[in-house]
């Protein structure tokens, strides 16, 4: 840990050495609340999002809120290792190539709608879901776009690894703004002390609202893993049509957008993990890095004082437009290309996602030595965006 900050309500624990100003200010907001729990927790890849940073840890006492877990629901990674021990470039188009026919990128879905079986179970009581149950049929096994990808890589234990990052498609995001509305409202309505401008409007946990936000935020988390597992199962499909004696080892998978029922110093509360994930004492775990840079399977060490939690990725220095506008195409294409990756920038548009729009992963896992160790160092070969 780097530092506490001490002059608000509750401390704020930060894994970074500095911070930028709307990230702080969004950490002070959370210290101020009246239902925090102990302390806020700030991972090192924190930057700024709405209401809450991205890499914040919150732990409340009987409330969910539903902006401190964002519109991503259940976004997170998995990762497969393989028998591999190394791939040629010309294999790797190939297979990259048939990901791409496999699996739709962006705001692309399936033509047809995808077997029920591979979705979570319905349940009827959850509204939302419902609605968007049909057309999330065919969203399944799709990546999405931002920072999503598709990534294969070479591993320093020496075998092919194969890495998916991708969320709840669209029936999270309904999810998400509805409840938020919901919560907005319902805080108006009681006069909450939390002003509106924080955005972090909350439902208690004694309330239906709040008890139906939490399973339907459950479906799509689930969701989210199931979307992953389908594009995970077609990427290995892609892979074995080349390699057909190739064997794959069990996945892992992380999430780093909910809130769940936990226990931290002795008292039940509910955690929220809003691009952070949990690295409980021996927990397997995967903190993927940007385009082009390193990304680590890890094993986590329990810190209490982080809420058992840990960084989801690199963190962004550059908005999306920023990065459009000030980051060089030749140079960002020109350090994939020397390194030989198999990459996704192709114009002005697409560096939004390049290396040099976020923080380096190096340093971010420095960091946080005390709350990781790292497994496996994975060098990327080639990587799908969305």
């Amino acid at each position: 840990m780097e530092k506490t900050i001490k002059t608000e309500k509750k401390p704020i624990k930060l894994w970074l050495p500095d911070i930028e100003e709307g990230a702080l200010q969004q950490a002070k907001n959370l210290a101020n609340l009246p239902f925090i729990f102990k302390h806020v927790a700030i991972m090192p890849d924190a930057h700024q999002g709405y209401g809450m940073p991205i890499g914040g840890v919150m732990a409340a006492l009987d409330v969910v809120v539903p902006n401190a877990v964002g519109v991503d629901i259940g976004c997170g990674v998995c990762a497969v290792k393989t028998s591999l021990k190394g791939l040629e470039r010309e294999d790797l188009k190939k297979i990259m190539g048939d990901v791409r026919k496999l699996v739709p990128l962006g705001f692309k879905h399936h033509r047809k709608k995808q077997n029920k079986s591979l979705m979570p179970g319905l349940i009827s009581t959850l509204n939302v879901v419902e609605t968007e149950y049909q057309s999330a049929l065919s969203q399944i096994g799709t990546l999405g776009g931002g920072n999503h990808f598709i990534e294969i890589q070479q591993g320093s234990d020496g075998h092919i690894w194969l890495m998916i990052h991708s969320g709840s498609r669209n029936i999270g995001f309904k999810v998400a703004n509805y409840y938020n509305k919901l919560a907005v409202q319902l805080n108006e309505k009681w006069k909450s002390p939390v002003p509106k401008n924080w955005q972090l409007a909350y439902l208690p946990m004694d309330t239906k609202p709040a008890q139906k936000y939490f399973k339907e935020m459950q479906y799509c988390v689930d969701f989210a893993l199931a979307n992953r597992k389908l594009m995970m199962d077609r990427l290995k499909k892609a892979v074995a049509g080349y390699f057909a004696d190739i064997e794959f080892e069990p996945i892992i998978n992380i999430a780093h957008n909910y809130a769940s029922f936990e226990k931290h110093f002795n008292t039940d509360v509910i955690v929220h993990r809003k691009g952070a994930t949990q690295a409980r004492k021996g927990q397997l775990g995967i903190v993927p890095g940007s385009q082009g840079t390193l990304s680590y399977i890890v094993k986590g060490k329990g810190n209490p004082d982080s809420f058992e939690s840990c960084s989801h990725g690199a963190g962004r220095v550059m908005g999306r437009k920023q990065a459009q506008r000030e980051l060089s195409l030749e140079k960002e294409k020109k350090r994939l290309d020397d390194m030989g990756v198999i990459h996704a920038i192709r114009g002005k548009r697409d560096l939004d996602e390049a290396a040099s729009a976020y923080k380096d992963i190096s340093t971010v896992m420095r960091n946080q030595a005390d709350l990781v160790d790292i497994v496996v160092e994975l060098r990327p070969l080639a990587v799908v965006k969305g």
